[in-house]
């Protein structure tokens, strides 16, 4: 794993809990594989809140793109609206 900056460790774990994007995702993005994704979440986290996301991602079919049901090739959600400057967009 090389050198990773503090905002790229806040958005690996931010997007490491966001149920639909999948590791690879965060290997294409960082170079991070999921092996490396995991000790870094050990690492980062308290230890009761690492074993919650474990929990939580072995449960997920969308965390990895090979599980996926065909035809999903995004990473978001349809409904998700566009986030700018720190605000979501209003309905």
């Amino acid at each position: 794993m090389e050198k990773l900056t503090q905002h790229d460790i806040d958005r690996i774990i931010e997007m490491a809990w966001e149920d639909r994007t999948p590791f690879e995702a965060i290997e294409h993005q960082f170079g991070v594989s999921e092996a490396d994704t995991i000790k870094l979440m050990r690492r980062e986290m308290k230890a009761s809140s690492f074993r919650m996301w474990r929990q939580r991602v072995q449960s997920r079919n969308t965390k990895h793109v090979k599980k996926r049901v065909d035809g999903i090739d995004r990473f978001k959600c349809t409904l998700q609206r566009a986030i700018s400057m720190n605000k979501i967009s209003k309905r």
